[in-house]
């Protein structure tokens, strides 16, 4: 009898010890909890979506089993995807943040010491107070690329767009402060200005607007648009089918003070890409894939696109 129970107990302090290591060999990916067709996680259906079927490849390839914290990023003003993402790698909430824009501007070293956390699953009250002081981001290497893109409103179908300013007479509508408005009010010395009608992120909904015909035609980024498609399949405002020449690649970021998961991510993302795997992902997901683009990490983005 002893030697039963001494033998169940080391089978005990065995199955406590591995539970233990895989714990600590999770790997844990932050994803944005409401970002189709990139990443969804609703209470009550299964998580879904093209980063979320990358994560899971990722972690199979690195033998590791697979942990999503998931936060949400609100699309205002106000808000910062580089302090967000930040401040969820340094807090240890993950050691990997998905779908980032690999800019240089995201990935320089932050002008603040501290910042808080975005709102993510399993967050007190506590955490929602409290700052946490930042690292230093190092990307991976880009495993789609993310243009943005001129969409049509039901009034403009049929309307050929090969350039920004074939968009001249169409009555255009943009989210103040984002990438797209800086595009059309800078195009060709203010051509378009009087065209515009700016829109608070957030608040109003631009491609609802489109979608009654309040506006002809608008320039977001190309997932977004897949996003209001796969909830809306019988949509009536339609892609232009260009995209503007100046795009960002989206990957992992994680802190520099880990290189090695770094390099292990970058080998996992090129041989899954080598079998055509991560675009396969992109068709599952409802995702128009575009792969990588040179230069890797866009350089000065507003600056290319005032001297253009």
């Amino acid at each position: 009898m002893r030697t039963w129970l001494a033998a169940c107990g080391v089978a005990a302090i065995l199955a406590a010890a591995t539970a233990a290591r895989a714990a600590d060999d999770l790997l844990k990916i932050c994803l944005d909890e409401d970002r189709p067709p990139l990443s969804v996680h609703h209470r009550g259906k299964p998580d879904s979506g093209f980063d979320v079927l990358l994560a899971q490849a990722i972690a199979d390839r690195m033998g590791r089993p697979l942990k999503i914290q998931w936060f949400e990023s609100k699309l205002d003003e106000d808000s910062s995807p580089q302090l967000e993402a930040n401040a969820l790698l340094s807090d240890g909430r993950c050691s990997l943040v998905g779908g980032y824009a690999l800019t240089t501007d995201s990935l320089v070293k932050p002008g603040m010491k501290t910042a808080r956390l975005p709102d993510f699953t399993g967050a007190t009250r506590e955490d929602r107070r409290r700052r946490v002081a930042l690292g230093v981001l190092a990307p991976s290497q880009p495993y789609v690329y993310a243009p943005m893109t001129v969409v049509l409103g039901p009034k403009a179908q049929g309307r050929k767009i090969g350039n920004v300013g074939d968009l001249t007479g169409l009555r255009l509508a943009i989210e103040s402060g984002s990438l797209g408005d800086a595009i059309l009010m800078t195009f060709d010395k203010g051509r378009l200005i009087d065209s515009i009608t700016h829109l608070v992120p957030g608040r109003d909904d631009l491609l609802g607007a489109l979608q009654r015909g309040d506006y002809d035609a608008t320039l977001i980024d190309l997932g977004r648009f897949d996003s209001h498609r796969a909830a809306h399949p019988d949509t009536a405002i339609t892609p232009s089918g260009y995209y503007y020449p100046i795009g960002a690649n989206r990957g992992y970021v994680g802190l520099a003070s880990d290189p090695a998961l770094i390099d292990a991510v970058n080998r996992a993302l090129t041989g899954l890409a080598a079998e055509g795997k991560i675009a396969e992902f992109g068709k599952q997901a409802g995702l128009t894939y575009l792969p990588p683009r040179d230069p890797a990490i866009l350089g000065d983005v507003w600056m290319k696109i005032i001297q253009r």
